[in-house]
């Protein structure tokens, strides 16, 4: 497996600490909203890399974190807590706001065929392993008490900038608009690590420590876990392109002065989904999710589809002319794939050839594009029986997450579900005078080769 490693800005080998096992550690949400569709990207992605790294021999050991202690916007106990947020919007506890949202990104992660990672920790389970890493931090220099907060100091970490490439002048003041000042800080990058002396002092979520009563700062959350559940090696850290600085600069400051030694070799960053060419973001009112593009007629596995043709190092601009190509493009491959007779002798040397140029493009940094195309390639090839083909396709779905090939009965099941759902959809559209969404509903399901016919007692259906 080759990875294009943020942290040394180039392609390198993958080597795993301990050989044939992958220690990989993803940034999961903040619950205090839904996940746009935007965030399930970054998702499906790690997904298809946890799988790629099975398909390839690996065994994979993957922790995910819970975001259910509100973070703030800034390190300089600015902007708004994102949890107190939704507690005024919603009227509920916290615990409540966290427990709602987590299960519902738990239901788009599902619709998308995102397997739910081994280890899953609400970031309020491990007060006491953050409490931990502060004090040894504290003890050994790397940190200091301000005005009741604890501030990592990051001029004693000489590799602070490394990861993002910046300088200690992009930190300073009226450089950027998103610096602002903290007179409790010696330097300007300096982070909290806990609050005991914060504006939110009304914050439904404090705890007891040796600093005072207070909460973690948002970076310390993914290093506690991390190395608890991980271990103090880790290979592989995920994230979104956004997260490089502060968050994942801050989590080596403060977890390799811990640690005493390199913690993550490897760090990948994942680009931006745009709508309308604009980063898609729950604060500028992006909230355009999974289950509502379920609820307007789509197949959830075509907006995974749109996902794979695009190389995940690259912003991708979302729009729904463009979802409706991925979709008519998906159900299309299906049928292509439903036609595949199981004929002909199963050819070891056909199926080597293929699956070898899989897992080359699937070792290429992870090309899932050039895997549609030859997906593709190996549908159209004549010269490879039906019975090869259709196992192969049943194995790369095993890393592509398509539902290419399923059990008819399941099949049945799931397509009886959705076929209605589709019919109740068109009535109400028809009741509404909706005509246009009427029609693309027909439409669509005639691409599965289900046939509508309105009666007087209703909507009947027919496979054609």
């Amino acid at each position: 497996m080759k990875l294009y490693n943020t942290l040394t800005k180039k392609i390198e080998e993958f080597i795993p600490n301990e050989p044939g096992v992958v220690k990989m550690y993803t940034c999961g949400p903040t619950v205090y909203h839904y996940q746009h569709i935007g965030n399930l990207r970054s998702y499906i992605i790690e997904d298809v890399f946890e799988k790629a790294f099975k398909y390839l021999g690996y065994k994979v050991k993957r922790c995910m974190n819970i975001t259910d202690v509100g973070h703030l916007k800034s390190d300089g106990d600015e902007g708004e807590d994102k949890m107190l947020i939704a507690i005024k919007r919603e009227h509920k506890s916290s615990h409540e706001i966290a427990k709602f949202y987590t299960d519902e990104f738990k239901k788009d992660c599902e619709l998308v065929n995102v397997r739910w990672p081994d280890i899953v920790v609400p970031a309020t389970q491990e007060i006491d392993m953050y409490i931990k890493i502060i004090s040894k931090l504290l003890n050994d220099g790397y940190a200091y008490e301000s005005c009741g907060n604890i501030y990592f100091d990051t001029s004693k970490y000489n590799k602070y900038y490394e990861l993002s490439g910046r300088n200690v002048e992009d930190l300073i003041v009226g450089s950027r608009e998103d610096v602002q000042q903290d007179n409790n800080k010696r330097n300007p990058a300096d982070f909290v690590l806990w609050f005991t002396n914060s504006k939110f002092g009304n914050q439904e979520l404090q705890w007891d420590s040796p600093f005072g009563r207070g909460f973690p700062g948002w970076h310390i959350e993914c290093s506690g876990i991390a190395i608890k559940y991980l271990g103090e090696y880790l290979d592989l850290h995920f994230g979104a392109e956004d997260a490089v600085f502060p968050h994942h600069t801050n989590e080596i400051a403060q977890s390799e002065c811990y640690l005493g030694h390199k913690w993550c070799n490897y760090w990948i960053h994942l680009s931006w989904l745009l709508t309308n060419n604009i980063k898609m973001s729950k604060s500028l009112g992006h909230v355009l999710t999974v289950s509502k593009l379920k609820e307007e007629g789509y197949n959830p596995l075509a907006y995974r589809y749109f996902i794979l043709n695009s190389y995940y190092h690259k912003q991708v601009n979302f729009t729904y002319e463009l979802l409706d190509q991925s979709q008519n493009t998906y159900l299309k491959l299906l049928n292509k794939i439903s036609l595949i007779k199981e004929d002909g002798l199963y050819d070891e040397k056909d199926y080597k050839k293929y699956d070898d140029l899989f897992k080359e493009h699937l070792s290429n940094d992870l090309n899932t594009p050039n895997c549609l195309t030859l997906l593709y390639d190996l549908i159209k090839d004549e010269k490879v029986s039906g019975n090869t083909k259709l196992k192969l396709i049943k194995s790369w779905d095993m890393v592509l997450g398509l539902d290419l090939i399923k059990d008819e009965e399941e099949n049945d099941e799931e397509l009886i579900k959705y076929v209605q759902e589709q019919i109740k959809l068109r009535s109400e559209a028809k009741k509404n005078k909706d005509f246009k969404t009427a029609d693309k509903i027909r439409d669509e399901l005639k691409e599965k080769k289900i046939e509508l016919k309105d009666t007087k007692d209703g909507t009947i259906w027919s496979r054609g």
